[in-house]
């Protein structure tokens, strides 16, 4: 973060004393230890230090003013939604039909035994399927009666 003022660092400041009204708060302890060591806090940490540090009174008002600005810069991050679960698909049950209709009257017929093949290990036959088992459904058995 570039800082107008290198000199003048608010969140320090606010962290120093906020432990000094809770010497005990392991939390402000931590706080202070991750943005010495790592140079900044994420926006949930300022929150919570914002939020603690309201309940101290020697805090001057413009430090927490400033420090609330701060947090509204910082970008805030969202969790995406958990995916939705595809439904359950239904097979076609008029293409089993077809297929069974077919293999009856023609049980050794290749193309057909490799779409029923198909048809009964996936889930969903492509549309290119199903329209191949269509055409020789009308080919071979509306055609002949």
């Amino acid at each position: 973060m570039i800082r107008k003022n290198p000199n003048v660092d608010i969140i320090k400041d606010v962290l120093q004393l906020s432990i000094a009204a809770y010497p005990e708060s392991n939390f402000l302890k931590s706080l202070l230890f991750q943005y010495e060591e790592r140079g900044g806090l994420s926006k949930k940490q300022l929150q919570d230090l914002h939020t603690k540090s309201l309940k101290v009174s020697t805090i001057p008002v413009g430090k927490l003013a400033t420090l609330e600005a701060v947090i509204l810069k910082k970008a805030t991050r969202y969790k995406s939604p958990l995916p939705v679960a595809a439904p359950a698909t239904i097979k076609d049950i008029k293409t089993g039909q077809f297929i069974d209709e077919i293999l009856v009257k023609y049980p050794q017929h290749k193309m057909v035994l490799f779409l029923k093949m198909k048809f009964e290990t996936t889930e969903l036959l492509p549309a290119a399927d199903t329209a191949e088992i269509e055409r020789l459904y009308k080919l071979l058995i509306l055609k002949s009666k």
